[in-house]
């Protein structure tokens, strides 16, 4: 019989939206996985009425999912394994807490705090009350991605040299209200925080879990400038550089709130090829593999497409549930070590930029 995960969503914003729609991945042998079945049994947001709008509208309208008007109810359903945090990133904290503190396993948005402080708190209390936690990075678990990194370990194209990788979007900065997530400082607003963990996790696959690498630590630059709106970073950059005896390369990772994304979005380059993967980086649906000889010119080239259904959020969906049954308390391909990783070069990132949080928004310095 197939393992059957329960889940309690709270916030019904945008991304709670996509991680629910189509409702495929609560159909799990429609996509020939049989081993876990996944049911959402609650919601919670601001009132009933909210999380019963978001049921229909999201969840097909299923009478069975309980509605709640706060988010505590959820943590105490007894018919809840799982929270799925989908508030914006400043609220990620103690909500995380809530649910740990209640027993519950947890499934968090990116990025997953606020700084590498609360993240490091939020991981004591999941062990202290023995859940499984894990960042929401769903872009590791996609089938392009476990095909990408088969190809850039797998040794035909040499070791890596360089990552480019850039994530914007053009979020009209002069014409929205700086309420905005991507305009408030007070919910982590700025391209960092809400983009840079895209153009990262390539950076990411490619260098830092290179077995070349020992999953050795980068250094790190990095460069802010920031939007006067509302002071928020605009335009951000940074350079991880891996300089280890058996691997040196670097990675050049961008996010901007104020233009376009680039298409490729990531470019790998090696000792005998590379690999450019098309936009978006979030949920790419092909890449193209190019090898070289030893002049520079291309000897084979390949595509490789991909089709599913959305974002594809729901393979990460599958991954916690395999490790709740088998009683692990992080995820293998994106354990609390990338997370911790993620964080600490947010923070310098922030602080070599001067951007600071308003005073209070960080819950844990």
């Amino acid at each position: 019989m197939p393992f059957i995960c329960r889940w309690g969503i709270i916030s019904t914003g945008g991304i709670a939206s996509e991680f629910s729609k189509a409702r495929l991945w609560t159909d799990s042998r429609s996509r020939n996985v049989d081993d876990v079945v996944h049911r959402v049994t609650a919601v919670g947001s601001r009132s009933v009425e909210k999380a019963r709008q978001f049921i229909d509208t999201s969840l097909g309208g299923d009478k069975a999912i309980k509605a709640y008007g706060n988010y505590t109810q959820v943590y105490k359903d007894a018919d809840v394994d799982v929270i799925y945090v989908a508030t914006p990133h400043t609220y990620h904290y103690e909500n995380s807490l809530d649910a740990i503190k209640a027993k519950k396993h947890v499934l968090c948005e990116k990025p997953v705090t606020s700084n590498c402080a609360e993240l490091k708190s939020l991981l004591n209390a999941a062990k202290e009350n023995g859940v499984f936690f894990m960042e929401a990075m769903w872009t590791r678990f996609q089938p392009l991605s476990l095909e990408f990194k088969k190809i850039s370990d797998g040794g035909e194209l040499g070791l890596p040299i360089s990552v480019h990788a850039d994530l914007s979007g053009n979020f009209n900065i002069y014409n929205i209200p700086r309420t905005h997530r991507i305009l408030d400082p007070n919910l982590g607003g700025g391209a960092l925080l809400d983009l840079g963990p895209y153009p990262l996790v390539w950076a990411i696959m490619a260098l830092y879990e290179n077995p070349a690498n020992g999953a050795t630590d980068p250094t790190i630059t990095g460069s802010i400038l920031k939007t006067p709106i509302t002071g928020v970073d605009c335009n951000t950059s940074f350079t991880l550089n891996f300089k280890q005896s058996n691997l040196a390369a670097q990675a050049v990772l961008s996010c901007s709130i104020n233009t376009n994304a680039l298409n490729p979005g990531v470019t790998v380059r090696y000792e005998k090829g590379t690999i450019e993967v098309a936009s978006p980086i979030y949920a790419p649906k092909s890449f193209a593999v190019r090898y070289l000889d030893e002049h520079g010119v291309i000897v084979k080239e390949e595509k490789r497409l991909f089709e599913y259904v959305g974002r594809g959020m729901h393979f990460q969906a599958d991954e916690v549930a395999r490790c709740i049954r088998d009683d692990k308390k992080e995820s293998t391909l994106w354990g609390h070590a990338k997370s911790l990783l993620e964080m600490h070069i947010f923070d310098e990132v922030r602080k070599q930029g001067g951007y600071e949080l308003p005073l209070g928004v960080e819950k844990v310095v």
